[in-house]
């Protein structure tokens, strides 16, 4: 960004978004302004000794996080972005986690947070911590440029993992660069380019692909509060269309919500034509979206081409495949895909369609056993290996899971593999990718942990004994809960409304949907030897029909099939 405040002074790094228009003007950042905080908030930091230590950033304010995200950069410091906080009590957790396993030199956040975030930190033990608003540290001497090399830490990207077991990516300038090398090589941007959206900045589709990326191109990054796409959808489309954003991307459940929630006569107000690039990703991309969002925005100008479907995660900074433009699509026999088999479909069978992730970029993709470690060749399906320049150099303090993660070894003697625990196939060069090896559950763009849903769930009431959390496959995961009753705690309960307080807890402390709660007696949740819940189990179990519960809550389509199946 340096050579952009010094060639470009008066271009628009950043603009910002009002929440409604109602509050105001867009807020535009040059290159100049912003490399003036910048430099001011990371003199300081070199003052508190922040070079090579960990900075924790909480910020609702996106020119804050901004700043303060670069201003580590500038430092040399190593940034951690963590979610500003809600209220609930998993957020609380997972910050704590956070901080205990980082134990951070400092903490910036903004003005309105700081008492807040104060109490936080005492409450978890770094009470003596400073934390400041990012907008208001002390004086300090001149920012000096720090001795970074590429394998100097740039920040470590939190995954949305369990809360109890926080996991830090490690991402250092090398593959911070490599990514952004790839990012263009995919999607196909261009010097200048606007990107923008709503995605929040602490997560890495936010962060790397429309925060930084603009500002690697030397464009303008263009930013939207997430909380406003979520109220008003049609906000993110009239932001592509007035301020002349070119690439824009978002989860498929984005797309979906748009669909589903602008009206004809917000669309009759929008001209989607300069939308050169729609990336979907973070979670499946569904076929249908794509073809709905397109038929659906084409009076606006949206064009079919626009897509761009691509694959990727934290581990590897943010992409490891995509491509603008071209996306294949592939029918496959869905009850063999169940099973991970890669089958053409059978007449008079049920098919799945599967849409392509484009092509790997710069990366290596390979298809693996994960049983054997053996490369398997394309048209089958396995396990997605990745190696490559972006891919993050390991976990932060937990040299086990590096090891088994980031430097998987081939059958065949190869190393230095990413073992992605995600499932799928590489088919004339095109990435699809088929499930998952792990108990991830991604909803609405977002990986949950069962184990954090299940352990929500157990203070809900205290007639609750194991339980286990699952998604169910289908067009669009969601999450199914099945509670165990305690033993001799009297079934003349009200089984609906301890259902409803099960879905409304979820509801509000993960902000996700969830599609069924089945309330079961002492036994029915399946462990093993040593205690720990097969979820995979319980899932097959609940699939073929096979739990009887005391009283069940399911989604329409899931209640269909389940009372095929047990009746």
């Amino acid at each position: 960004m340096l050579a952009r405040a010094e060639r470009t002074p008066g271009a628009e790094a950043l603009l910002l978004l009002p929440d409604s228009e109602e509050r105001g003007r867009p807020k535009p950042v040059s290159y100049r302004a912003l490399d003036a905080a910048v430099r001011r908030l990371a003199g300081w930091l070199q003052s508190q000794g922040a070079a090579g230590e960990r900075v924790l950033l909480l910020h609702r304010s996106r020119r804050q996080f901004a700043v303060s995200f670069l201003a580590c950069l500038y430092a040399g410091a190593i940034a951690v972005p963590c979610p500003p906080g809600g209220g609930h009590a998993h957020h609380e957790e997972r910050i704590t986690g956070i901080v205990k396993d980082t134990a951070p030199c400092v903490a910036l956040t903004d003005a309105a947070l700081a008492p807040e975030v104060s109490r936080l930190l005492a409450r978890c033990g770094f009470g003596n911590m400073p934390c400041l608003p990012a907008d208001a540290v002390p004086g300090a001497p001149p920012w000096t440029p720090p001795q970074t090399t590429p394998d100097t830490v740039a920040y470590l990207q939190y995954t949305s993992g369990s809360t109890g077991h926080p996991h830090g990516v490690v991402i250092t300038h090398e593959n911070l660069l490599a990514n952004q090398r790839a990012i263009q090589e995919a999607l196909d941007t261009r010097p200048g380019d606007r990107v923008g959206g709503w995605l929040p900045l602490h997560h890495d589709m936010g962060l790397v692909g429309q925060l930084l990326h603009p500002l690697w191109l030397g464009g303008t990054s263009v930013m939207l509060p997430a909380e406003t796409f979520v109220r008003h959808p049609v906000r993110w489309l009239e932001a592509v269309a007035r301020h002349g954003i070119t690439v824009s991307g978002a989860p498929d459940f984005a797309y979906d919500l748009c669909l589903r929630r602008v009206t004809d006569d917000q669309l009759a107000g929008l001209d989607l034509s300069g939308w050169r690039t729609a990336v979907s990703g973070g979670e499946p991309v569904r076929p249908e979206t794509l073809r709905d969002f397109t038929q659906r925005f084409a009076p606006a100008g949206f064009r079919a081409d626009a897509f761009a479907a691509c694959y990727g995660l934290a581990e590897a900074t943010l992409l490891v495949s995509g491509s603008a433009g071209t996306r294949p699509e592939r029918l496959v026999d869905a009850e063999a895909l169940e099973r991970h088999l890669w089958q053409e479909p059978r007449p008079g069978r049920p098919v799945r369609r599967l849409l392509s992730c484009g092509r790997a970029a710069g990366c290596e993709v390979r298809i693996v056993d994960p049983e054997t470690r053996t490369p398997v060749p394309d048209g089958r399906i396995g396990e997605i290996w990745v190696r490559g320049a972006g891919v993050a150099r390991g976990y932060w303090r937990d040299l086990g899971e590096t090891s088994r993660v980031f430097h998987a070894r081939t059958a065949d003697g190869e190393c230095g593999f990413l073992r992605t625990g995600d499932l799928g196939t590489l088919d004339d060069g095109h990435l699809y990718v088929t499930g998952r090896l792990k108990d991830v559950i991604v909803v609405a763009g977002r990986n949950l942990y069962p184990q954090d849903v299940e352990r929500t769930v157990q203070h809900v009431n205290a007639l609750f004994g194991p339980g286990t959390a699952f998604a169910v496959p289908g067009e669009r995961e969601r999450v199914v809960v099945v509670q165990e009753l305690r033993a001799r705690s009297g079934y003349d309960l009200d089984l609906a409304a301890l259902a409803g307080q099960v879905e409304r807890c979820l509801t509000e402390e993960f902000d996700v949907h969830v599609g069924g709660v089945l309330l079961v007696r002492p036994g029915t949740v399946r462990r093993t030897t040593s205690g720990k819940v097969e979820r995979s189990a319980m899932r097959e179990l609940f699939l073929r029909g096979r739990i009887r519960p005391l009283h069940q809550r399911l989604d329409t389509d899931l209640a269909v099939g389940a009372t095929a199946l047990t009746g």
